[in-house]
């Protein structure tokens, strides 16, 4: 009679004499039978809750072949602990004519199967609650629950008994700055495709070695995966955002959301790398896009799409309301005119050309002094405005101190009296520390009247002076345009004379309309105030009508 074994050990009981000493016991049994020992069928470091092992899936393969009698294992939980698998196991053995034997149970019969077979389930339950509650207790620690995030590294130190701490992080410096690098970059306008390209092409190692792409660096916003959508970069440590679950047929494990209320979250401040304006600022801007994209899921995804040039995307004819796009390598046209013949506007300007004019135009016009004195005078509201808030709270911080210390007064002379309780000591002490905080505030220096530096307008024409520079500046071109687009909800190419006039639709528009109040009114679009330029025939350089 032919017998063979059956021995397995899982992930956490990761030795392998486990193998050997079931063996032995399996071949003692054998030997006691008198059966003649076939083959050995081994699983090293996997779980029983899975079927898909290498050592089980060719024991069952040989049962259907009857290439042996009997299947001895030290006990059922060795072959699974999972109730479908074991019931499953013992029909086709039974099928097959071959009788499992445990050395713990011996022959096993239907009823070892339901009751062991609950008894594994139920030990899968528990050990997963009380792993579950383990690593809870870590994440509660500010410790980590496992795995390292890219701009961290482990920091053991050693303990009295000669081991070392676990599950502490520190930041890593280098990583930390590429963290930084990404979020500004981001920020500036480039894609996670493009700066993942320039990571790779400058040599940068991802996290665990890799090569960086689009999904490391973007992840998904929901799940809190991807560089950008990382917490922990903010020193706050989200645990248990999903749970896992296997699925039956594959056995591969499935990730499921948890319910906001069941998350962890422990603020771990050390472990900051992001600041809050730069953190919000790209969560902004990743807003904007799944905006663009349409929540769902009816919009176009390329309406996401970066535009290419300054002003794409925003070019509209005056003439049909049509688009103006690029009809040449360099030249924008009218598309309706061009690809449908429904509008006679045949006029075209270089892409460089209209750039050149607009920010031309804009850098004349905000120059105004008109624009220069509200500029002036907006910042001294401002500040005032601030200042008032500060002394507000001076005041409701003074009227806090006096209640403050006359609490404290109170106390002393209960205890003065023979007054006494525990509880006096603790809230005594929570009222000294409250008065030491208003003091503080109370002593900071008053800050000064207002006083507007005489270059104040110098700095505000420097500024509208390097408008074109930063829209061409490598670093800076990509927050520039960003935040010049969003300030035009179009521009307006309307045919006039031999050329074409520029309107100018938006905030920006009515920003600049300012200065026309008491010359020229600023004309009123559909969709807002409008500045209009002109470029003249043959596009000479811009003359502006106000």
């Amino acid at each position: 009679m032919r017998a063979v074994i059956y021995a397995r050990y899982s992930t956490d009981m990761q030795r392998e004499a486990s193998i050997e000493d079931q063996v032995r016991s399996c071949m003692k049994l054998i030997e006691a039978k008198g059966w003649v020992a076939g083959e050995i069928y081994t699983d090293m470091g996997l779980s029983g809750a899975t079927h898909l092992r290498p050592g089980f899936q060719k024991l069952l393969e040989d049962a259907r072949s009857r290439k042996f009698d009997f299947v001895v294992a030290e006990s059922i939980d060795r072959i699974s602990r999972d109730q479908e698998h074991i019931a499953g196991f013992h029909k086709q053995m039974t099928f097959n004519g071959i009788a499992p034997h445990t050395v713990s149970e011996g022959e096993i019969t239907e009823l070892h199967i339901g009751l062991k077979g609950t008894m594994g389930a139920l030990f899968l339950k528990d050990l997963a609650i009380k792993t579950h509650r383990g690593l809870e207790g870590r994440v509660r620690q500010g410790k980590s629950a496992g795995g390292l995030c890219y701009g961290y590294r482990l920091k053991r130190e050693p303990l009295p008994d000669g081991t070392f701490t676990t599950g502490e992080r520190e930041v890593d410096e280098v990583e930390a700055e590429i963290v930084r690098r990404i979020f500004t970059e981001y920020l500036q306008g480039d894609s996670p495709r493009t700066i993942a390209s320039r990571l790779n092409r400058d040599g940068i190692k991802g996290p665990r070695s890799s090569a960086w792409s689009a999904s490391t660096i973007y992840g998904n916003w929901k799940r809190g995966t991807g560089i950008l959508n990382n917490e922990l970069y903010l020193g706050r440590l989200v645990w248990n955002r999903q749970s896992f679950i296997k699925d039956p047929d594959t056995g591969k494990r499935q990730a499921r959301p948890n319910p906001p209320e069941e998350w962890v979250i422990e603020e771990v401040p050390h472990l900051r790398i992001v600041d809050d304006e730069l953190w919000n600022a790209v969560k902004a801007r990743q807003q904007e896009a799944r905006k663009a994209m349409g929540v769902d899921g009816s919009a176009r995804p390329e309406r996401a799409r970066r535009p290419r040039y300054l002003f794409s995307g925003l070019l509209v004819c005056g003439a049909c309301g049509g688009g103006y796009t690029l009809v040449g390598k360099s030249r924008y046209g009218c598309a309706a005119a061009r690809n449908k013949g429904t509008c006679d506007n045949r006029r075209s300007i270089e892409r460089q050309t209209l750039e050149e004019r607009v920010l031309d135009g804009l850098r004349h016009h905000l120059l105004d002094a008109e624009l220069i004195a509200e500029f002036v005078e907006t910042y001294r509201r401002e500040y005032n405005a601030l200042r008032r808030v500060a002394e507000a709270e001076k005041v409701k911080a003074r009227r806090d101190l006096a209640k403050v210390e006359k609490q404290i007064e109170q106390i002393v002379e209960a205890v003065c009296e023979g007054l006494y309780h525990p509880s006096m000591k603790e809230k005594l002490t929570r009222l000294e520390a409250r008065k030491a905080e208003l003091t503080e505030l109370l002593s900071q220096k008053e800050e000064e009247p207002l006083r507007l530096h005489p270059g104040l307008a110098d700095v505000y024409r420097k500024k509208i002076d390097a408008l074109v520079e930063a829209l061409n500046a490598e670093g800076e071109k990509g927050e520039a345009a960003r935040i010049l687009r969003g300030l035009l909800s179009e521009i307006r190419l309307v045919p006039e004379g031999d050329g074409l006039a520029i309107e100018l639709v938006g905030e920006l528009a009515a920003i600049m309309a300012l200065e026309d109040q008491g010359k020229t009114k600023a004309r009123r679009g559909p969709r807002g105030r409008s500045i209009t330029m002109v470029a003249g025939a043959g596009f000479e350089p811009a003359t502006f009508r106000l």
